[in-house]
């Protein structure tokens, strides 16, 4: 695994935004987590009984910003069990 790696929703030839895959293992959860996190606020906020939101291009604009993150926490979670799974097999 190379030390830096692209974002898996980046659509351009040049990434520009990359996970350092050797970075400890508690950073790569914190971040990960912190992103999944943000998505199931918004989405506790979106199915809540008192906020009830009409506007279908909000909601498209909320869900491609939470499926960006969520992607960039799998990509995370990705790297960690790359790396569990190589500690394992030393």
């Amino acid at each position: 695994m190379s030390r830096y790696m692209p974002l898996t929703d980046v659509d351009h030839p040049i990434p520009t935004i990359l996970i350092d895959t050797h970075a400890p293992l508690d950073a790569l959860h914190a971040t990960a987590d912190y992103r999944i996190r943000i998505v199931t606020q918004l989405l506790e906020t979106l199915t809540s009984k008192e906020r009830t939101c009409n506007d279908p291009t909000l909601i498209n604009d909320l869900m491609g910003g939470m499926v960006i993150l969520l992607r960039d926490g799998c990509d995370v979670l990705d790297v960690m069990g790359r790396r569990l799974r190589a500690q394992r097999s030393l």
